[in-house]
């Protein structure tokens, strides 16, 4: 009897250590992070660099650069960072290897210290990525790229790796796609990437809906797309671009189709640095000018604005255009992603 009672034990032993290893195999969540401790806060200053990008992330006294502008850009982070009494930075990201994101992180990686570097290629054939590199390697860190997936704490703040999914020829597209969750709140970082790497991010099932979106590609038509844009369904986007710049940035494709999601759309041309602290419920805004964020009146459209579409030609104007068909072809839309997500084109001469 008694060697019966010990097998017995022995076998309730073994299943109660089985259940604890299958619990500790568990995969930590990946859409929320711990809730945040009293009086927390999640601070993302999105750094004016003119046509460039650069964001820092404070989180409880943990810290994260994610680009860090051009070359020229350098001594400006280093101020920046000075001013704020940030001496270590607990991850160095370059979402990918462009000039306008890598350039000037040597100059922070130069004065302060790191705990990790990121970056989706090791090697760019460049002077600016390789000064990066350089700097990293001097406080004996090497550039890696995190698992699709995995998830890093910054304070109170969850970090989870979204993409690049594939291997991209197209440099942007290799961006380094970061989700931060802070609460009830989320910000969504998308270096360049372009359409096509959105598509493998909607494609694969991830949670895109966050609260902030910092734009793709400075506002570029090659990002943004609808499909992209419905699943985060941002209230706030952030555009880093510059004054003036050449490429026309941000497109107003582009802008449109923020307002059309409802968005509050906040650009570092127009407003200078823009800084965002999330309390775990709400994000509050603060800005360089003091100047509040563009709601869709600057280009005289807004969520609230009528399409008019034609249901022979299927496609969709302005109320205002000089082309719209007559009263019993028309089909109203109240947004732009409407007319767009019923099979409608943009009309060539109002440009909806």
């Amino acid at each position: 009897m008694k060697h019966k009672w010990t097998a017995l034990w022995l076998t309730l032993a073994l299943f109660c250590t089985l259940l604890a290893g299958c619990e500790a195999l568990q995969p930590p969540s990946q859409s929320q992070g711990t809730a945040p401790s009293p009086g927390e806060t999640l601070t993302v200053h999105f750094i004016d660099v003119g046509q460039a990008d650069a964001a820092l992330l404070l989180c409880g006294g943990e810290t994260m650069l994610i680009d860090g502008g051009n070359a020229e850009d350098s001594s400006l982070l280093v101020s920046y960072l000075e001013d704020l009494g940030v001496e270590h930075l607990d991850y160095v990201v370059c979402s990918h290897a462009h000039e306008d994101h890598v350039g000037g992180l040597s100059g922070p990686l130069n004065t302060c210290t790191a705990g990790a570097v990121w970056s989706p290629v090791s090697e760019y054939s460049s002077k600016a990525f390789g000064k990066f590199v350089q700097y990293a390697e001097a406080q004996g860190l090497s550039p890696v790229c995190p698992e699709v997936d995995s998830t890093y704490n910054l304070g109170d703040a969850l970090i989870t790796v979204l993409g690049p999914r594939e291997d991209y020829s197209d440099t942007n597209n290799t961006s380094i796609v970061l989700r931060v969750d802070f609460g009830e709140t989320s910000f969504l970082f998308t270096g360049d990437m372009e359409q096509s790497a959105e598509a493998d991010l909607v494609d694969a099932g991830c949670n895109l809906k966050a609260t902030v979106l910092k734009v793709g590609h400075h506002g570029s038509d090659t990002s943004s797309s609808y499909r992209f844009l419905r699943e985060v369904l941002p209230e706030y986007a952030v555009i880093s671009v510059g004054t003036g710049n050449s490429y026309g940035h941000p497109n107003d494709e582009i802008l449109s189709r923020l307002y059309d999601e409802g968005a509050a759309v906040y650009r570092t041309d127009l407003l200078g640095s823009i800084v965002a602290v999330s309390d775990g419920t709400t994000v509050n805004f603060t800005t360089g000018t003091g100047g509040g964020p563009d709601l869709g009146q600057r280009s005289g459209t807004s969520s609230a604005a009528h399409y008019i579409g034609n249901r022979n030609s299927q496609v969709f104007h302005l109320e205002t255009c000089s082309s719209l068909p007559s009263e019993q072809n028309r089909v109203e839309f109240s947004s732009r992603s409407d007319a767009v997500a019923q099979g409608y084109k943009p009309c060539g001469t109002c440009k909806p």
